[in-house]
């Protein structure tokens, strides 16, 4: 009968043998064409052209600092402005000056018009003449 170190012996062989035999087939493996093992083949990630500068003059959408709200109202109404700047104004101490009651909310995206279910309770960050032109600033309409 053998005794225990023979058998021990025995599985430590057999051990080494299978684990020479599965590490060769993992090395092989590895070695294939992607058709061959299944495995799909990704084209590599191309990243986008930054695009060009910007030129040309640029439009704030925050008022000047320092200006009281009929200055700001005053200087809109008669300066030079670019493009779609006079189309709105910015509100006067939380109000929307006069000639321009449409009340916009740029987080939101949405324009109330007077009489509207939250038109008293909105803050303006905008004020419009017409819905066309807040429609036109891409804001839609409240729903009531």
């Amino acid at each position: 009968m053998p005794s225990m170190i023979h058998r021990l012996t025995r599985v430590l062989k057999i051990g080494a043998v299978v684990g020479g035999a599965l590490a060769l087939m993992r090395a092989l493996r590895g070695r294939r064409s992607p058709e061959v093992t299944g495995q799909a083949s990704w084209p590599p990630l191309v990243e986008p052209a930054a695009p060009a500068p910007r030129t040309g003059p640029v439009r704030f959408d925050t008022a000047p600092t320092g200006d009281s709200g009929a200055e700001r109202a005053d200087k809109a109404e008669g300066a030079d402005k670019t493009e779609g700047a006079d189309t709105w104004l910015p509100p006067v101490d939380g109000a929307c000056p006069a000639g321009y009651p449409i009340k916009a909310n740029a987080r939101s995206g949405i324009y109330h018009v007077p009489g509207g279910g939250s038109y008293d309770r909105t803050t303006p960050e905008r004020c419009y003449a017409t819905a066309e032109a807040a429609e036109a600033d891409e804001f839609r309409p409240a729903k009531r």
